[in-house]
């Protein structure tokens, strides 16, 4: 049995990042604060089980062996949060573009539910979707 689940995300500024994420989804972080003042590793609490580790790109090479990062334009994965509706789809999105993100797609409806895409400062894709009741 998995007892959690960490998403790493590799980074270039642990400031940028921290910042990011902490204005555009109001995550908390976890650990005791650092010399910098943010927890190290950077990490942010997503539920009970589950956490965002945002780590310098030098150290996710590290870890994973170096020249294994995607550098090429190509984005290792897509990130979903889910929200209520269409309103909370804009907000949560315009808030995401205030703090830092580039608009990938703006919030429209499509056949499945209402969504639009961001790219975090680092160009990690998130999508916000509303999910049509019919799919989910």
């Amino acid at each position: 049995m998995v007892s959690k689940i960490s998403i790493s995300l590799p980074i270039e500024s642990r400031r940028t990042a921290h910042d990011f994420y902490r204005n555009a989804l109001d995550l908390m972080t976890v650990g005791a604060p650092s010399e910098d003042g943010m927890p190290e590793p950077l990490q942010f609490a997503l539920d009970a089980r589950t956490s965002l580790l945002l780590i310098p790109s030098d150290g996710m090479e590290w870890v994973i062996g170096k020249g294994r990062l995607v550098s090429d334009g190509r984005n290792e994965c897509l990130l979903s949060l889910e929200v209520a509706n269409e309103m909370d789809v804009q907000r949560v999105f315009q808030r995401c573009v205030d703090a830092g993100a580039s608009v990938v797609s703006e919030p429209s409806q499509k056949e499945w539910g209402y969504e639009g895409i961001f790219a975090d400062p680092d160009g990690h894709l998130w999508m916000v979707a509303a999910v049509s009741k019919e799919r989910k």
